[in-house]
């Protein structure tokens, strides 16, 4: 666990005094600028969908339904470049984890531009491949400062 430094800090507007920490600990420095992590564990929704895309990258499209708890479903669109051949593996209700990033992408429809945020998977594992998962995720975790 890390250690805080305290030091008085001028009273706030309601008067009780404040007490700031360390900046090392603050968010700026747990989380390096430009960081886009995301980490997802949930069933695939359906059967991912496989294209080429005009410039020959193959391209893996799936939805995810993530479950939090007590909290309503999400769905969560996931799209994977150049896939390994892994991805050929994956089917409706597989129990996967995503390690990748968010991304916005414009495109044209109906005569106007459109826009669909996703994430851009780097890795999809199954979930019960835990050595896999732990390798995928260190160097991504290290580089957040933990």
């Amino acid at each position: 666990m890390a250690a805080t430094t305290q030091r008085s800090a001028a009273p706030s507007r309601r008067g009780a005094s404040s007490t700031t920490h360390d900046s090392s600990i603050l968010g700026t420095e747990l989380v390096p600028p430009g960081s886009n992590l995301v980490i997802l564990r949930g069933l695939i929704r359906r059967d991912p969908e496989f294209r080429v895309l005009p410039s020959g990258d193959e391209l893996v499209s799936l939805d995810l339904t993530v479950r939090d708890g007590e909290l309503p479903a999400e769905s969560v669109p996931v799209v994977w470049h150049n896939p390994t051949a892994a991805a050929a593996k994956f089917v409706e209700g597989d129990d996967v984890v995503v390690v990748g990033r968010v991304r916005r992408r414009f495109f044209r429809a109906g005569g106007s531009t459109a826009s669909r945020t996703e994430v851009h998977a780097d890795k999809i594992l199954s979930a019960r491949s835990g050595v896999r998962i732990r390798t995928a995720l260190e160097p991504r975790v290290d580089d957040l400062n933990l």
